[in-house]
């Protein structure tokens, strides 16, 4: 199996090493327009294969899309990261152009790959790749609910103190710090719902914690995040490769799912070989609903900033 990741920065050479390190896929290619950068990152990373124990084959490449030909899974981290002060909603007309034209270049010589968009704004770039490449919609994945529902069982483990491996939880809607909906009264610790543990008030501290927590990692480390992005590329790409069928919150493309239309945002998803095998609908309730409703016009006002590129 082979992955290309476009960018060879914090987030791409995080995936690329936790790819690796789980022998999720044989082969691994980094492509980055820095002269230099991608193959760098690939050869500091391959010379930890015989100290970690893994056979994945890294190569990095600079601009060269004929070395991706073949893959099974792209990932697009590519694009200008978000600085301090700066909204996902600021990075659009930036990072548009920089998303159309690499995945156009990906689908030539990588026709029949599942593409996975980490490029913020996440949900507006996962529509853009939809339209400009025209693959079925089950090919095309936006990551960002899995890393929001990561942070949110975090800081559910926080609250609760206990391991964040024993919490289920999950967070929908768009992949920004006022549109994404942790499910509160979803979330659980080994099965019990956290509400039993948890008051209200410690709920919404919890979820106001995971709105903002790219941009509090943002402040402290004066850039966008890595390693937990890195990871959530890595879990979604191995249930792809490996049909793991598991149920991750991703950007996808509805059709009338959760009453919407034409639009790409986050909801429980199967993924699998084929990518998106499945929209679950885990039923709403009212506020939850309006919510998601909200989310979504929020997402289109910055989707209407595409005009220039659709």
């Amino acid at each position: 199996m082979k992955v290309t990741i476009v960018g060879a920065g914090n987030v791409g050479a995080s995936c690329a090493e936790y790819i690796a390190q789980k022998r999720i896929a044989s082969k691994v290619v980094l492509l980055d327009i820095k002269e230099g950068l991608a193959e760098g990152k690939a050869l500091d990373l391959y010379q930890t294969a015989t100290t970690l124990g893994f056979n994945t084959q890294i190569t990095g490449v600079t601009g060269d899309y004929a070395q991706t030909a073949d893959s099974d899974v792209v990932v697009i981290t590519s694009g200008i990261p978000r600085k301090p002060g700066m909204t996902r909603e600021e990075l659009i007309g930036i990072n548009a152009g920089i998303v159309q034209q690499v995945s156009e270049n990906l689908l030539k010589h990588s026709p029949n790959a599942t593409v996975v968009v980490v490029s913020n704004p996440m949900d507006t770039m996962t529509y853009l790749a939809l339209k400009a490449t025209g693959l079925p919609k089950n090919k095309i994945i936006g990551m960002g609910g899995a890393l929001d529902s990561s942070r949110f069982k975090t800081y559910l483990s926080y609250a609760l103190d206990k391991p964040a491996n024993d919490i289920q939880g999950m967070v929908i809607g768009g992949h920004g710090d006022t549109t994404m909906i942790p499910l509160t009264r979803l979330a659980s610790y080994n099965g019990s719902p956290v509400s039993q543990f948890l008051t209200d008030e410690a709920l919404e501290k919890v979820a106001a914690d995971t709105m903002v927590g790219g941009a509090t990692l943002t402040k402290l480390l004066g850039t966008s995040a890595w390693y937990a992005p890195g990871a959530s590329v890595a879990y979604l790409v191995d249930s792809i490769l490996n049909d793991q069928k598991r149920m991750i919150p991703c950007s996808v493309y509805l059709e009338g799912e959760y009453g919407q239309e034409d639009i790409c945002i986050g909801v429980p998803c199967i993924i699998g070989k084929n990518g998106v095998e499945q929209i679950v609908d885990i039923q709403l309730n009212e506020e939850e609903q309006a919510k998601f409703a909200k989310s979504a016009e929020a997402v289109r006002t910055m989707n209407a900033a595409l005009s220039d590129h659709l």
